[in-house]
């Protein structure tokens, strides 16, 4: 029996070293950082020949074949059965998918490599590795020594680099990619978009004090009162690393002149003050104000809008006003090219034709989207629904799959909690109605709003389609402060003439919101408005969702069509129509807008001029 207890605690430490982090870092942007972006060589390996021994065991961390290893023989006789070389490379941030015909369709392990020289500024600082995002499963090797594991494929996270393994030149970073998908991970293995391998987006070395400031929250006080917006409260908490060395803590907003001072007692300090005046951030002023905050040792900066969302009966209010929200679904791909979307001037194209189209809300479906996204919506006064991928059907009855839904929502939520574009924290999409479910999304919601009371906290349901009537009475509505569902009436049911007699009936007396409807149609192809695939088809399904919505009950808060712009998908199997393609989009995939585009587009432009 000793013996026993003694093989599970060593595996369980073992588990521990190889998912050790350390917490998230936030608003890279304001640190010292050292990019690693660029050109990586890589080794396909579907076999994880470099991970595991011909036992099928994982490798010993000095093993010669491990591909973490170095790669350059000793001399002539020296075998090695694998080489990174130049001929074969990857560009970062960047999927693999969309980089070589021969990865078009792959899935499975990759193995990346980086050499860097790198020298600190201080020597006594600090120096983490940080990645935007990796998907989905990333074992990370810095000179041979296992820095550390994540799962997850769309939200961040870093290790701290030990001074014993960082060197001046010469370094190897090696990751081991792997986006093969399993039953037992989020996503689980069935989804309606393409799995995009690789790392894609942004990896940097970000070297701080030993004492530095770790992350911070900063927004006006919930129930304040706003209408003379003056003596506005705000408050917030700012976070360190290794606290003991900082005595204070100055938070600055120059362009307000507040500077207000806290002494530091914890690893947590709360912050509260008043704003002399403030003008709110919304879409139609979409203000950012400068926040400085700095101790003996640390200084960041950031860009954040003072706004506030809640529900009030039937009513979505932003900064106390209600607000209807004119939205649209994007997936997070750049469909000219076929691939992940990850930079600010691909945010400023997806947002751009957001705009365009007349939204002031997005939907960023089914995962959190990269930080440029989020910034981008801050600046352009776009409003944001941000979900992770709880999707349809993952195994909602295993502690361990809570545990990764949980994490990826906390690392979510940590990256993004100062951005005012984001209104709705989303726990899931179209998940199945039963008791277990039910108790692990509560679960979920429970836990978004430990992590952030400020947002509205929600999940995309489906509708109990009735004779007569189309109910929305999932049980999680009694949780979730929006009721957001999905309804397809005319693609999915019948023909688009079913919207004029269609009932709706929300059991829950809250607002409520149609967080997706669309129509699949081929870019470019014609017929009259019975064929389906055709534009014609498209449009007359949003002219008759559009007759439909006006007809609305009056807690209805808006809606996001499905979806902005054509995405992978290989469920999506009509050879004629779609190719591998979801082709709901209001834009095709060559950036052509469809006919439907003017439809929904004359509907927000009315909403938006109070018609």
């Amino acid at each position: 029996m000793r013996l026993k207890y003694s093989i599970v605690a060593f595996a369980i430490c073992l588990s521990s070293i190889a998912f050790s982090q350390t917490p998230l870092i936030t608003d890279i942007g304001a640190r010292k950082t050292t990019s690693l972006n660029g050109k990586w060589q890589y080794i396909i390996d579907p076999y994880g020949t470099g991970f595991y021994d011909y036992r099928y065991q994982e490798r010993k961390e000095n093993d010669r074949e491990a591909y973490w290893t170095t790669d350059v023989p000793v001399d002539k006789t020296d075998r090695k059965e694998h080489r990174f070389n130049d001929k074969y490379t990857l560009q970062v941030p960047g999927d693999w998918n969309s980089q070589a015909e021969k990865f078009l369709y792959y899935e499975g392990i990759v193995w990346y490599k980086k050499s860097f020289d790198f020298t600190k500024s201080n020597s006594a600082n600090k120096v983490y590795l940080y990645f935007g995002a990796v998907n989905y499963e990333a074992d990370v090797y810095l000179n041979g020594k296992k820095l550390g594991k994540h799962k997850g494929g769309f939200t961040p996270f870093n290790f701290e680099v030990p001074d014993s393994v960082l060197k001046s030149t010469g370094n190897y970073l090696v990751v081991k990619v792997d986006n093969t998908r399993h039953k037992d991970e989020v996503p689980t293995v069935n989804t309606d978009w393409w799995n995009y391998g690789g790392i894609t987006r942004d990896v940097q070395l970000v070297e701080v004090p030993t004492s530095f400031i770790r992350d911070y929250s900063l927004h006006i006080k919930k129930s304040a009162a706003l209408q003379s917006l003056k003596n506005i409260p705000v408050e917030g908490w700012v976070q360190f690393n290794d606290w003991q060395n900082a005595k204070e803590v100055v938070v600055e907003i120059p362009e307000l002149k507040i500077k207000k001072a806290f002494p530091v007692t914890g690893d947590k300090v709360a912050v509260q003050f008043n704003l002399p005046a403030v003008q709110l951030w919304s879409p139609q002023t979409p203000k950012l104000y400068n926040v400085v905050i700095n101790t003996s040792t640390d200084r960041i900066s950031d860009k954040i809008g003072f706004r506030t969302i809640e529900v009030q009966g039937k009513q979505v209010l932003l900064n106390g006003k209600p607000l209807f929200m004119r939205g649209i679904c994007i997936h997070e791909e750049i469909a000219q090219q076929g691939r992940r979307a990850y930079s600010r001037q691909d945010a400023l194209q997806l947002l751009g034709q957001a705009k365009e189209l007349g939204c002031n809300m997005v939907r960023l479906a089914h995962y959190p989207h990269n930080e440029n996204m989020t910034r981008t919506a801050d600046s352009l006064g776009i409003l944001v629904w941000s979900e992770i991928p709880v999707y349809w059907t993952v195994d909602f009855s295993s502690n361990e799959v809570f545990e990764k839904a949980r994490t990826q929502l906390t690392e979510m939520i940590t990256r993004d909690h100062n951005r005012a574009s984001i209104i709705i924290w989303s726990v899931g999409n179209e998940t199945p109605v039963n008791p277990v479910r039910t108790n692990f999304m509560h679960n979920l919601i429970s836990a978004a709003r430990g992590l952030d009371s400020t947002r509205l906290v929600s999940a995309a349901l489906e509708v109990n389609y009735q004779p007569g009537v189309n109910r929305i009475d999932d049980p999680l509505g009694e949780f979730v402060d929006l009721v957001a569902f999905n309804e397809y009436l005319g693609w999915y049911s019948g023909l688009p003439d079913k919207c004029r007699t269609a009932n709706w009936e929300v059991v829950y007396n809250k607002p409520f919101f149609i967080s997706e409807t669309g129509a699949e149609t081929l870019g470019g192809f014609h017929g009259d408005s019975l064929t389906r695939w055709s534009e014609e088809y498209q449009e007359w399904y949003y002219r008759e969702q559009v007759a439909m919505l006006k007809r609305m009950p009056d807690n209805f808060a808006g809606v996001s069509p499905w979806i902005l712009v054509d995405f992978r998908s290989p469920r999506r199997n009509n050879q004629t129509f779609q190719e591998g393609w979801n082709n709901k989009g209001l834009i095709d995939q060559k950036g052509r807008k469809k006919k439907a585009f003017k439809v929904l587009q004359e509907y927000y432009n009315e909403k938006a001029a109070g018609k």
